[in-house]
């Protein structure tokens, strides 16, 4: 069964980077090593992966990234500190 990865990664620069993935372990890898210098995490590195959540529908997977891009660092802090009650809160106090 294929599963893919909505990751959150919390950058040197005190920022969020998320992305999506099939291969969690070595697509760290890759934001760690800085194989890519034209992505976002290239100059915020050392990296800490702070959030992950799996899924078998690669549809459910970009639908829920792009959902979580939108958030505004609240939203996304609560979803980290897997305080998803608040989420309904967060999304009535400011757009996203």
């Amino acid at each position: 069964m294929k599963q893919y990865f909505v990751y959150i990664l919390l950058c040197s620069d005190n920022s969020y980077y998320t992305g999506i993935t099939n291969d969690i372990d070595r697509r760290f890898y890759e934001h760690q090593t800085g194989e890519n210098p034209k992505c976002y995490t290239y100059k915020r590195r050392p990296l800490k992966l702070v959030f992950c959540e799996r899924f078998t529908d690669v549809n459910q997977a970009i639908a829920f990234e792009k959902q979580v891009k939108g958030w505004r660092r609240a939203k996304k802090e609560a979803l980290i500190n897997g305080n998803w009650e608040l989420l309904p809160e967060l999304s009535k106090t400011a757009k996203n």
